[in-house]
């Protein structure tokens, strides 16, 4: 174990402050205090203080947030406060892409330039940054502006077109999310400390097929019940108050959109809210669990995996303590959903996961939100804090004997923590790298416990469970897929935004009820369930959006999204946006995924400027080949997932061909 203390240049003062702020002062000459007589003969910490190893990651933002980087100094003292060897502190600090380990700028400007920014024009918003503030990367004490900027993976505002995330520190917000974004608007955040108002979040009331959307000025085709939000859906940025599900038994994770005010637990409770934990008290935890099976809920993060499973294996599991987890690490590009319902709706991921904690046998939960999502952290932040002052957390829920309570914790930049094994060590203040698998979470998941972890769609799934039963939304969708689902619209739509569809929707009546192609031009393709998905086209339109469905054409719902491309699009640049992001994303851990996402995009770029090693089919079968081990060897899902969109980019590529021909 490493556990010499390296740094030439101890922190400051400030460095060392905004680590006590997190920790409390250092007790001891052991714990980087100052010396006392007794510390010559008593050696201090020890068990303490690896018991808070976990709060490795939040200490790192502290500082970062204080000074703008994080210094060898401040590593080494923070190994000493929390006895973790220094290399394994600079490892964690080093594998998350919003930790700066070098000196930086005070304000860092991250430039959404993924799939759907790409499409919505980032790189011209790239180039007019490189005008404003110099090259991407540029010395902020170089450009006369005291600013850098870089290019970033999704930061989830596809809805809204281009994004930004700022990181200021020092500054009384820290952290600030733009989109729309400008050079404009960025100077503006960084000089005067106010963000441009963005579009308020509209919500679409829900209609019958064939009925007029007259509310938001655009109409609704789809013959599928349906209700949307999104930044960008409403005219003139007024927002439109939702109606409830229509007839029929739809029920909607969506009709307190535009209802409730998400900052004031009154409100929520006046449209319902704390209704259902009541309910869940009443059944009992395997009451709970029973619904849930009934309702027949798959996970909708991407794995579909039958939740009541995961819930039944951790209440029946007998040792203590338990912890329930929702994954919030949203970080697939094209999907911002999640966000949507933790910005518009925080009490009821709130509430549902007391739901879950209950039904677990669990009296800690955590929320593991995306460290690009400030606003939604901040809302959610809020909103445990008034649900514990109200009795809604804390050592006894609602008076009812019921111990439970929620720390809401901060990624910091690592698509690969979506990854539930990768989120359990990244909330142990570990590199989120996934585990093999078993001993599965259930047995052995947070701090070595039993660990239940969903996604904020399939808790809030739960609460409409709980509302109007388990068999009565096993009715609604299809027999293999119940419920509703979320589908992120983004790309050449008319009206980007967060739809809500009864499963067994076609494609063609989820792209139409987002007002159709932009501009009635051609479809090219659909890029459906984000980077880790495949691409579909024209010929697919009628394809249910079900998981049988997609899996019967070869592709996958993944995390709902449908990202449109018409025929403007240059899809070789979209499918090596897709090969970048895999070889930046994976965590390196296996060899297969480390080597093969690198090796899948130089042969995809070696094909886009048609110098080839051998033909063409050469490098297609290389391509085949990387993919199957890949698939076959990697550690996780990412590897089993990287070059599904590639290969399905390329047979679209060659149908294309032949059409021009």
């Amino acid at each position: 174990m490493d556990l010499r203390l390296t740094a030439k240049v101890a922190a400051t003062d400030e460095e060392r402050a905004a680590v006590d702020e997190v920790l409390g002062p250092p007790p001891s000459q052991w714990q980087g205090g100052a010396r006392r007589a007794e510390d010559a003969h008593v050696a201090f910490g020890g068990h303490a203080a690896r018991g808070r190893r976990h709060l490795l990651i939040t200490v790192l933002h502290a500082v970062q947030e204080r000074v703008g980087w994080i210094s060898p100094g401040t590593l080494d003292y923070v190994a000493e406060r929390l006895t973790v060897p220094p290399a394994e502190a600079f490892g964690v600090a080093s594998f998350y892409a919003m930790f700066r380990t070098t000196p930086s700028a005070g304000a860092v400007v991250h430039i959404c330039d993924d799939v759907a920014c790409k499409v919505a024009g980032a790189e011209s918003l790239c180039a007019e940054m490189a005008r404003r503030f110099g090259q991407e990367g540029t010395d902020a004490s170089l450009n006369g502006a005291g600013v850098t900027w870089q290019r970033s993976p999704c930061l989830g505002k596809c809805d809204r077109g281009s994004a930004a995330l700022i990181q200021q520190a020092g500054a009384a917000v820290p952290r600030r999310d733009l989109a729309p974004v400008t050079p404009e608007a960025v100077w503006q955040a960084l000089t005067t400390g106010e963000s441009p108002a963005e579009v308020p979040l509209g919500v679409l009331v829900p209609q019958r097929s064939g009925s007029s959307r007259t509310d938001a000025g655009s109409a609704s085709t789809g013959s599928a019940d349906s209700a949307a939000v999104g930044g960008t859906a409403v005219p003139g940025g007024t927002a439109v108050p939702g109606g409830p599900a229509v007839p029929g038994g739809t029920v909607s994770l969506l009709r307190r959109l535009g209802r409730v005010d998400p900052s004031s637990l009154g409100s929520y409770r006046a449209a319902g809210g704390y209704e259902m934990l009541r309910r869940a008290l009443s059944l009992g935890p395997q009451g709970v669990i029973r619904e849930v099976r009934d309702a027949k809920l798959m996970g909708r993060g991407g794995a579909a995996f039958p939740t009541h499973i995961k819930w039944d294996a951790v209440a029946a599991n007998p040792v203590r303590p338990k912890y329930v987890v929702c994954n919030a690490d949203e970080s697939e590009p094209g999907t911002f959903k999640d966000r949507v319902l933790m910005e518009a709706d925080p009490y009821a991921l709130v509430e549902a996961l007391t739901v879950m904690g209950y039904a677990c046998g669990a009296e800690q939960g955590y929320i593991y939100i995306r460290g690009e999502y400030p606003t939604a952290e901040g809302r959610l932040a809020h909103a445990v804090s008034q649900a514990r002052a109200h009795g809604f957390l804390g050592a006894d829920v609602m008076g009812e004997g019921f111990t439970f309570d929620i720390e809401v914790r901060r990624g910091a930049g690592a698509y690969i923590a979506g990854e539930e094994t990768a989120l359990i060590n990244s909330l142990e203040g570990k590199r989120a790298e996934p585990r093999n698998k078993p001993p599965f979470p259930a047995q052995s998941g947070l701090f070595g416990k039993p660990t239940a972890v969903n996604n904020v769609e399939t808790l809030l799934s739960v609460l409409e469970i709980l509302r109007v039963g388990g068999p009565a939304y096993a009715a609604v969708g299809t027999a293999g897929s119940t419920g509703t689902r979320l589908f992120c619209l983004s790309g050449c739509v008319e009206v980007p935004g967060l739809y809500e569809y009864d499963f067994g929707v076609t494609l063609r009546d989820v792209i139409d009820g987002a007002g159709g192609v932009a501009g009635g031009r051609p479809l090219q393709a659909v890029l459906l369930g984000g980077a880790a998905g495949v691409f579909v086209g024209p010929d697919a339109l009628d394809m249910p959006l079900t998981f049988e469905g997609v899996r019967a054409a070869g592709a996958t719902l993944g995390s709902g999204v449908v990202l449109v491309l018409d025929d403007t699009i240059d899809l070789w640049d979209i499918v090596l946006r897709i090969a970048a992001f895999f070889r930046d994303e994976s965590c390196g851990q296996c060899v297969p995924c480390r080597v093969g996402t690198v090796r899948q995009e130089e042969a995809l770029r070696r094909i886009a400027r048609g110098r080839m090693l051998g033909t063409i089919e050469d490098e297609k079968r290389l391509l085949d080949e990387i993919g199957q081990a890949m698939r076959d060897a990697s550690i996780c899902g990412l590897g089993h997932t990287a070059a599904g969109a590639a290969q399905s980019a390329l047979a679209r590529l060659g149908l294309l061909q032949q059409e021009r021909s």
